[in-house]
């Protein structure tokens, strides 16, 4: 195959300009005229809209235009948030488009599919989602399961066809890869030749969802939750409604005491926030490199108690480098760095490993054998660049190997080279119990000191001959063992120790020798207990044997993809919340049946990537640590969001419904409900989901699933909040009502400490650790919310006109005095509470 050098960069700007991005249209996304549409039917808005109506028909046209005014303001603020969800949501859905190996400029690298253009290079291996339309140009036992497109459920062998010249209509469909395709078997690499709706996938008019959204446990409460107090909204304002018609009271002013009663209770942030919360919680995420598929992996991403992962990539940097070498009775262990000659014993081994090899390598252990060999070899007879490949037989499930079938120029046989694991090269061999016993010490020994061990072995076979269909009928020959190291991550280690801190168990699942898992699980603090399950103990374990042995191992190794599937069961058999790391085709189904699959976003494969809950864009251990921690910070923030939505409903329901009772001055009419919300709708959306995670989230154990986050804690600390609220601005009411004051200033005096109160349950419900008087509470949401209520407040107290629309009278200093210590006493007190926990807690 040609030299390929791809697209260059100035090339491709000029191509997305002329044919836009890789993508079709998504029929699922909201639009602008969407979401007024939605906010059209919220029911606060049709309250709100019934209220100026009302004020319409008695002939308040001054009350009208102020109510109707906010209303649009109302909806302006909610534009802005359902705006904001849906970005972050489209912006992970685009990250979420399959992603592809390209070669630009001569480069290897991999791209988000939608950043796919017309000419581009795609390299495809087993698994991969075929990112859009292209002619194979070079193919190795290329199998394509295009179901998606065609309905047919055999895959297609495609074969390499350099120009469309080439091909006959008989050979399209063999020569041609289309966009959904899904590769099952080999790789091979493909030229682009249409993207977008010119695919067939485009023209069909399918499309692949990404992005799922369903309800998660959360959401599902939160819904039981709304229907509850709007149960109870409607009787209390039927109470109302009757109260006024009772006391004679005018029928229309009942109607707006009631709406206005409703609008107090009608619980319309709760929605709003856990879907605010959860979609800007995975565009957090996203910056971690961590990419959210399924929204509910959020919520469960807290509550996890098992973390299984692979080493390879994860633990570690997923960077080969030959660093052991054993042929012929000798072992040699070096430093590259440190070796400028390779001794001649060896040369044959490194030779027949590159020859097993993949001609232009993807992997990095095949890559470590070619940039190994061209240090060592490149001056001597061992490369062969004038061989011609016969033949591939690629890795099997039954067969952990892989052979090439070479052609030499000046010979009469076929040259047959074979690498894999240890067992199957000495399968292979055809060893004896001596022979594997000598050889299997050699492997372990080189396994024990971190090293990935493959055996190498040779064969020949005459061209008279037609090929054998299996690799067990050639006769091999015994080569030596190749040590690849793959050093550990710098992060691995601290994120370990913050995984333990926080009481998550996590457990290396590896295809790789006991001694090499226990070696990098000693390296990064890993290990726990001596005990390794291999792939063969597991075979002879029942699943109730296999139960009972998981709680002292933390490393199961020589572990098959399948394999996984039961371990991932057996832990959640024994009530663990799981998290699984996979990145090839058989690690679909585990990584489906745990509670969060976890794919690897740069060397996992697309089908691994849609089994998934979150794929890990960057395959780094701490990523996923810092998912954890995100997670949980999205939970306790919204517990922190619920409870104050709670408290502050408290008081104005209270105030609204009180009065109504008592048969005193109503406090608060519909334009001062508005007022209300315009202050708790950003600051529960967006002061809370802004806060930093507490000093000791994660050190806590894990959160049970089934954990309601409107606990019967937080909720009656929540009630005794508003309560207390409550009670403190209905003294102040009726304490200046007794003191003489008018009705307008009393409502003055009784709506300021209410806004105030309002500011300092935010600040008290910021964080049950930390008093409000630390410095590290800044956030830039609290500082607007709280400035931009003070401020508006002000202008009401003191703007003529805004004075009358909220029926206020002017109100002097002293006034304002006793608003303020009023409302800090209703809410201070919370503090000392605080204080005591904290203490308490530091005493344990």
């Amino acid at each position: 195959m040609e030299n390929l050098q791809g697209l260059r960069e100035s090339e491709v700007q000029n191509l997305l300009k002329r044919y836009g991005y890789n993508e079709l249209p998504s029929p699922d996304r909201r639009t602008t005229l969407n979401i007024l549409i939605s906010i059209f039917k919220e029911p606060m808005f049709l309250l709100l809209v019934s209220c100026g109506v009302i004020y319409l028909i008695v002939g308040n046209m001054t009350e009208a235009q102020m109510l109707l005014g906010f209303v649009f303001l109302v909806m302006g603020i909610t534009f802005y948030q359902e705006r904001k969800t849906e970005r972050a949501l489209q912006s992970l859905k685009n990250l979420s488009s399959p992603r592809a190996l390209v070669i630009r400029d001569g480069i290897e690298r991999r791209i988000s599919g939608r950043e796919i253009v017309p000419g581009d290079i795609v390299i495809l291996s087993e698994g991969d989602r075929v990112p859009a339309d292209g002619l194979i140009i070079s193919s190795s036992n290329l199998y394509i399961d295009e179901s998606l497109i065609t309905g047919e459920s055999e895959p297609v062998r495609k074969i390499a066809c350099q120009s469309n010249s080439e091909i006959s209509s008989e050979k399209e469909n063999v020569c041609f890869a289309y966009a959904g395709g899904l590769v099952v078997r080999g790789y091979g690499v493909m030229r682009v030749t249409s993207t977008g709706q010119k695919t067939v996938m485009g023209k069909i008019g399918k499309s692949l969802q990404s992005i799922e959204t369903e309800e998660t446990l959360i959401q599902k409460e939160i819904k039981k939750l709304v229907k509850r107090f709007s149960t109870v909204g409607f009787f209390l304002c039927l109470i109302v409604f009757l109260t006024y018609r009772l006391f004679n009271y005018h029928w229309m002013d009942g109607i707006l005491a009631g709406l206005t009663l409703a609008m107090a209770i009608l619980p319309e942030e709760f929605p709003v926030v856990v879907t605010i919360f959860f979609a800007l919680g995975a565009w957090r995420l996203s910056k971690h490199h961590v990419l959210t598929r399924r929204i509910p992996a959020i919520e469960t991403l807290g509550a996890t108690t098992v973390l299984c992962v692979d080493k390879t990539g994860t633990l570690t940097t997923n960077r080969m480098e030959v660093r052991g070498l054993y042929s012929e009775g000798k072992l040699l262990v070096f430093d590259p760095d440190k070796i400028s000659e390779l001794p001649e014993t060896f040369h044959r081994l490194i030779e027949f490993g590159v020859l097993a090899s993949i001609e232009r390598p993807f992997d990095p252990m095949e890559r470590a054998f070619q940039d190994f060999a061209k240090k060592y070899l490149i001056n001597t007879e061992h490369i062969h660049h004038n061989w011609i490949l016969v033949r591939e037989y690629p890795l099997s499930e039954n067969l952990s190997a892989m052979s090439n079938v070479w052609k030499s120029p000046d010979g009469n046989k076929f040259i047959i080279s074979v690498k894999g694991s240890p067992e199957a090269i000495f399968d292979l061999c055809h060893f004896s119990s001596a022979e594997y016993s000598q050889l299997e010490e050699a492997a372990r020994m080189m396994a024990e000191q971190g090293f990935r061990v493959l055996g190498v072995a040779e064969a020949e076979f005459s061209q008279k001959n037609s090929l054998p269909e299996k690799q067990h009928d050639f006769n091999f020959v015994f080569i030596g063992l190749i040590g690849l190291m793959d050093p550990p991550r710098e992060t691995a280690t601290g994120a370990l120790q913050s995984c333990k801190d926080a009481g998550i168990r996590v457990v290396m699942i590896t295809g790789d020798y006991p001694g090499t898992a226990r070696a990098i699980a000693k390296k990064t603090g890993l290990l726990s207990y001596d005990r390794i399950i291999t792939g063969q103990n597991l075979e002879q374990m029942s699943n109730e044997e296999l139960e009972k042995n998981l709680k002292n191992v933390d490393i199961f190794a020589r572990i098959m993809p399948e394999q996984k599937l039961r371990i991932v069961n057996a832990f959640k058999k024994n009530g663990d919340i799981v998290a699984m790391t996979g990145d090839g085709v058989n690690d679909a189904p585990a990584l489906k049946s745990a509670h969060i699959g976890i794919a690897m976003g740069e060397r996992g494969t697309d089908v691994a990537r849609e089994s998934a809950d979150i794929v890990l864009m960057n395959d780094d251990f701490s990523s996923i640590v810092e998912a954890i921690k995100i997670g949980r910070t999205i939970y306790d923030n919204l517990k922190k969001a619920m409870s104050y939505i709670i408290s502050v409903h408290i008081p104005i329901i209270g105030m609204s419904l009180f009065p109504v009772l008592m048969g005193l001055p109503l406090v608060l009419g519909p334009v001062h409900i508005v007022f209300l919300e315009m202050v708790i709708d950003p600051a529960c959306s967006t002061v809370f989901e802004a806060e930093p995670p507490e000093p000791d989230l994660m050190k806590r154990p894990p959160r049970k699933l089934d954990e309601q986050v409107l606990d019967r804690k937080t909720f009656l600390f929540a009630l005794i909040q508003g309560i207390v609220v409550l009670c403190v601005v209905l003294a102040v009411f009726m304490i200046s009502l007794a003191s003489g004051h008018s009705e307008g200033r009393s409502r003055a005096i009784t709506f300021t400490s209410l806004i105030v109160a309002n500011i300092g349950l935010i600040f008290v419900n910021r964080s049950m650790s930390r008093s409000i008087f630390s410095k590290t509470l800044l956030n830039k949401p609290l500082i607007f919310v709280t400035a931009g209520a003070l401020f508006f407040l002000s202008i009401i107290n003191f703007n003529p006109w805004l004075r009358q629309m909220f029926k206020f009278e002017t109100i002097d200093f002293h006034d304002t005095v006793m608003c303020v210590i009023a409302a800090i006493c209703s809410t201070l007190w919370f503090e000392g509470i605080k204080y005591f926990m904290r203490k308490k807690q530091k005493e344990k």
